[in-house]
């Protein structure tokens, strides 16, 4: 290992400790590929209700990660010819359905690129096994609308990427997992990759945490999972550091794996790197195909961070540095420290200047264009005016019991958050109070908060973490 990377490791270590002592994180687990050499550091522990410590091959939940995954699986099937991006959805899936009209208008592209806008990012029908993406499929004709036109807008969209899922069994003849297995998993090499708990049990395995509401220590989750219906998006793939490095650096070499088996051609590795759809505001960066597009000046991150009951993962490619970093740790707040070391990564090893993102507020702006309800799929959003600044109350309306329980304990075992007072830093654009402003410099651009399509002095959408609320139709 060159001098440079020993440092790299020697910091991250470092920084880890530091952090997760701090912050009540049990375990973290992160890794960095550059220049033909990598190093993966583990911290902690894996499961504070059995002790398993976090090793380097510990294994853990995805998340979001997964939707690169899926994407590329798409990308897979299109040079097969099995696929095609502008061809409909319904041409392969004919009962593929939304409680609105508009399901004839997605198309393939769509489902991978957030521009779908189908409302369905909480549906968590809750079904297991070989069924599991058709299930959920056939629940959104009863349950789901759209946010807005195919391609219009962008909307960080779970449910797009299911569906894609579930196209992908219909024109392959393969449950998703085992379409996983087939087409990502072997011949990226990625030997300790899962999609299933009966498997991961039987090796090293993480599991998330969350604060106790009273004492803030950590406390594990008590779901370790999401439904096999969330597959695709990121409910149940799990493996390892060294499996995710060989993803990324997948993708740095166009397509070529590590072991030198191509994955996908150079055509469509580049493809998924492209621009697909830009909003033009800093808190929702350029969107390509799976992956997201992180400016960090002039220097473009490939980017999907991923949560899971009580853990949160990222992977990190930086094509013009010959870089992939990725990371898991088990509570969610450790993607202040992923966001961290990633900052650390480009300023003080691959020597990149960052630029300031937002770099003053502008309080003097009209808050009324903003006020009001907005909803998607069992979210409400109430943002009203207090004290002079933006106040949003977000209040889950579950579908039904079953939907609520699973929820809830992604989430938990509490769906109470506490009202957020926003500052405007423009027209449309707001920080939530009390984050001095070099917070959203690096990941966390994502905590700000956008309006957009203002007709007759009132904004008609709301954007927060990459996905879209509509304003109540009754308003």
């Amino acid at each position: 290992m060159n001098n440079a990377l020993h440092l790299v490791e020697a910091r991250i270590r470092e920084q880890a400790a530091a952090y997760c002592e701090s912050n009540s994180i049990p375990g973290f687990v992160a890794g960095v590929y550059h220049a033909d050499q990598q190093i993966v550091i583990a911290h902690g522990t894996a499961n504070l209700a059995t002790g398993a410590p976090m090793l380097e091959h510990t294994g853990f939940l995805f998340g979001s990660v997964t939707k690169v995954l899926t994407t590329t699986l798409v990308l897979r099937q299109v040079e097969r010819g099995l696929l095609n991006l502008e061809t409909p959805v319904v041409q392969y899936l004919p009962e593929f359905a939304l409680t609105a009209s508009g399901a004839d208008k997605i198309l393939v592209r769509h489902l991978i690129s957030h521009t779908n806008g189908i409302d369905a990012d909480l549906f968590f029908p809750d079904a297991k096994g070989r069924d599991a993406l058709r299930t959920y499929v056939n629940g959104l004709a009863s349950n789901c609308g759209t946010l807005f036109e195919p391609g219009e807008q962008l909307s960080y969209s779970n449910g797009g990427m299911i569906v894609a899922g579930r196209l992908l069994e219909v024109v392959t003849g393969l449950a998703f997992p085992d379409l996983l297995e087939r087409d990502i998993y072997a011949p990226v090499g990625m030997k300790d990759s899962s999609t299933s708990a009966e498997q991961a049990i039987l090796r090293s395995t993480a599991i998330g945490h969350f604060p106790d509401p009273e004492t803030m220590a950590a406390r594990p989750t008590r779901m370790f999972m999401l439904p096999d219906t969330w597959g695709p998006a990121g409910g149940t793939p799990i493996g390892t550091i060294a499996d995710l490095l060989a993803f990324g650096r997948t993708h740095l070499a166009g397509g070529v794996s590590p072991s030198g088996t191509r994955v996908l051609s150079s055509e469509s590795a580049a493809l998924m790197q492209q621009v697909s759809h830009d909003m033009a505001t800093p808190n929702v960066p350029p969107m390509g195909l799976g992956w997201v597009r992180y400016p960090f000046g002039d220097t473009t991150v490939l980017a999907m961070s991923g949560a899971s009951p009580g853990g949160v993962s990222i992977l990190c490619v930086v094509p013009e540095h010959d870089l992939v970093f990725t990371a898991f740790g088990n509570t969610s707040g450790a993607i202040m420290l992923q966001d961290q070391i990633l900052q650390w990564l480009l300023r003080e090893h691959l020597g990149i200047q960052i630029p300031t993102l937002i770099t003053e507020s502008e309080p003097d702006v009209d808050l009324t264009p903003y006020v009001g309800t907005y909803r998607s799929n069992q979210l409400r959003i109430d943002v009203s005016i207090v004290d002079g600044q933006l106040e949003e109350r977000m209040t889950y309306e579950p579908a039904d019991e079953s939907q609520r329980h699973i929820f809830t304990e992604f989430a938990g075992g509490t769906t109470a958050a506490p009202p957020q007072r926003y500052v405007p830093i423009r027209p449309g654009l707001f920080a939530p109070a009390g984050y001095p402003l070099e917070t959203f410099d690096g990941y966390l651009r994502l905590l700000l908060v956008s309006y957009h399509d203002i007709r007759d002095g009132r904004a008609r959408l709301r954007n927060g973490g990459g996905r879209l609320t509509r304003r109540d139709h009754s308003e």
